[in-house]
């Protein structure tokens, strides 16, 4: 699962009769900006001997975030065993070699603990939230049930039933199913096309060869990154990692570190159903990936366009024309623009839903405001996006558990994290020229991945979308 930085433009438009006060109001808030920043704990990162790395946040707090983010997800499987990173991450609390099922239940209930897990595209991580002084015992718990999963023929037998499960509740969410479709559009070919929960015939035929053989040739020191926020003292992290990760994997196999591209594809996947009440349609151009400098410029794009539901208030008053227009003319029911990025690709797009006979109309307003974007967005525009880009980037970092999570996929994609300070220089960095700059590099009379579900007939085909990705006056 890929991290988007959402941003609401519930703000209202300003007085253009009152500069004095627009100038008074951007310092005020750019003074609480970074008097927020210079109140934030610095990040630790230690490495140890075997590569696993363990970075850290101390805030102080009574209660705490740790967690283990490994190098290891869908995309490095295989058509043969997609699917298996998601298995391994249900098989992860059913025992260890010490603890069976009920025993690591009542551990994690007597703590008053918080025990979760995920898979996204390029990671799996295992978390625990809970007092600080339980830390020793929640770190030692996530070390067994990464490395000394007990793997059960009963038990995976019993969560086999419970992800084909899992799969008929995630068709009904018509949101995973467009991205998706979206992904294996885009990513036609590839392991980034696969889903996170694999095929149904591959879930009903992974065994325990399969997990234990993923395990030896993902889960090594490393590819993982121990992670934690909050009341939590760096240096008892680090002893607790020595401790207790200590036979943990530490050789690396070059050729499977090195990741095949993925190679994005613009094309279109549609799944017409007149059944449903509402169209769901999602439109992409292939992002940078999340190292590349062109992701902030990107990220401001992202927020420039921002997301919008006929719930909020005021929205005939938002400072984003797509959302006026969504507002005054009824095009959709929602929209939210994404910036979805791995490690050398991304897709930047939009999702919106709408009434059947919408489509077209909001597919048009969403490509004149790209070719905006490419071609005359303004130094004022920017100046906002940027403030709710960073506004939306705090109130995101609000809690351990966020931080904590920011931490570990910041130390996969980066090796190290990066301060706030520094990501606000980076944001304040971006000029209106930028922003056009990476819209004609990446949007502009680029081809657009699309897919769409439900009673979309009113979508354009597809030449007529693509055609729409230049403005012929220019």
């Amino acid at each position: 699962m890929a991290s988007l930085l959402k941003s609401s433009f519930g703000m209202r438009m300003y007085n253009r009769w009152q500069p004095l006060l627009f100038r008074r109001t951007k310092v005020t808030d750019t003074a609480k900006f970074r008097t927020a920043l210079l109140n934030t704990p610095p990040t630790q990162v230690t490495q140890l001997k075997s590569g696993l790395r363990v970075g850290s946040e101390d805030s102080g707090s009574q209660t705490a975030t740790v967690g283990v983010w490994i190098n290891a997800g869908s995309r490095f499987e295989n058509n043969n065993n997609n699917g298996v990173a998601h298995f391994l991450e249900h098989m992860a609390f059913k025992g260890t070699a010490k603890r069976a099922q009920d025993d690591l239940e009542i551990e994690v209930e007597d703590m008053g603990a918080h025990l979760n897990a995920y898979t996204s595209r390029e990671q799996t991580v295992f978390y625990a939230k809970c007092l600080s002084q339980d830390l020793p015992k929640a770190v030692e718990l996530l070390a067994d049930i990464v490395q000394n999963p007990k793997l059960g023929e009963a038990e995976i037998e019993r969560e086999r039933g419970v992800i084909l499960r899992e799969m008929q509740e995630i068709e009904s969410n018509l949101q995973e199913v467009v991205f998706d479709h979206l992904h294996a559009t885009a990513y036609q070919g590839t392991p980034l096309g696969n889903t996170i929960l694999g095929p149904t015939k591959n879930i009903q035929s992974l065994g325990k060869p399969d997990l234990q053989q993923y395990i030896e040739e993902h889960y090594k020191a490393p590819r993982i990154v121990l992670a934690a926020a909050g009341g939590v003292s760096h240096n008892d992290l680090v002893k607790l990692a020595e401790q207790n990760f200590s036979r943990m994997n530490s050789s690396v196999d070059i050729s499977a570190e090195a990741l095949a591209p993925c190679r994005f594809t613009g094309s279109e996947v549609r799944v017409r159903d007149d059944s449903l009440p509402l169209a769901h349609v999602a439109i992409a151009v292939e992002g940078c990936g999340c190292t590349d400098q062109d992701n902030v410029p990107l990220l401001v794009a992202n927020t420039f366009i921002g997301a919008w539901d006929r719930s909020q208030s005021g929205s005939a008053n938002n400072a984003s024309k797509l959302s006026v227009a969504s507002a005054v003319d009824g095009l959709c029911h929602s929209f939210q623009s994404f910036n979805t990025c791995y490690k050398d690709t991304g897709l930047w797009g939009i999702y919106f839903v709408c009434d059947p006979l919408s489509c077209e109309d909001m597919l048009f307003n969403v490509q004149k405001e790209w070719m905006r974007l490419c071609t005359i967005i303004t130094e004022d525009e920017v100046d906002r996006a940027k403030n709710l880009l960073k506004t939306s980037m705090l109130l995101h970092l609000d809690g351990t558990t966020p931080i904590c999570e920011d931490i570990g996929r910041q130390m996969l994609c980066y090796n190290r994290r990066i301060p706030l300070h520094e990501m606000e220089q980076r944001i304040d960095s971006v000029t209106a020229q930028n922003v056009r700059d990476v819209g004609m590099k990446y949007i502009y009379d680029r081809c657009p991945a699309v897919a769409a579900v439900g009673p979309v007939e009113n979508l354009p085909d597809y030449m007529r979308i693509r055609a729409s990705m230049t403005w012929t006056r220019l």
